[in-house]
């Protein structure tokens, strides 16, 4: 998409330090970079600090913006970065989790069939709801310094909680011993 006389005019303006000019390219480009986040994460939460974050990193390299593409792909390049790093972020992150989980449950005092249960129910949550449990009720974190462990929104760490709970609740109801299978 090629940039237009106005956009390039925005682009300018906000080289010199305009934040409304820079507010008009958000405005623009917002609904394709969060479209985009939307796509590699799969996670509107995770879709609208990757959007933030790739919004911020343009506006710190605008003086870097040289024209050779257009606006729209130059930003574009950034969001995907920021998604793909993300992405290896989670992984990293997911992985020690998991790490932590098998070590915690092997390490686990007594041989309880309910804390057992409980446990292999964590195991089948999404890692990043499993991480906002894990922190914000066994570790007794608030969900602002979950967040910050986390590297993400409060929100996030919240919705994840309401998300891992509901799940939870699903899979102790239904598991071994109640008329369903794990």
């Amino acid at each position: 998409m090629a940039d237009t006389d106005e956009e390039l005019g925005w682009v300018r303006a906000s080289q010199t330090g305009d934040p409304a000019a820079f507010g008009r390219l958000v405005s623009r480009h917002q609904r394709m970079i969060h479209a985009l986040a939307y796509r590699m994460t799969g996670s509107l939460a995770e879709a609208e600090d990757l959007a933030q974050e790739a919004f911020i990193a343009a506006w710190r390299q605008l003086e870097g913006f040289r024209g050779e593409a257009s606006f729209s792909s130059w930003l574009y390049r950034i969001a995907v970065n920021r998604c793909l790093n993300w992405r290896s972020r989670a992984q990293r992150r997911d992985a020690v989790h998991l790490e932590w989980s098998e070590q915690r449950v092997s390490n686990a005092p007594g041989d309880d069939p309910r804390a057992r249960q409980v446990q292999e129910a964590l195991l089948q949550l999404d890692p990043a709801q499993r991480a906002a449990i894990v922190l914000t009720v066994y570790d007794g974190l608030n969900h602002a310094e979950a967040a910050r462990l986390l590297g993400c929104a409060e929100t996030t760490v919240s919705w994840r909680v309401f998300m891992a709970r509901r799940k939870l609740k699903q899979l102790l109801a239904n598991g071994p011993g109640r008329g369903g299978g794990a």
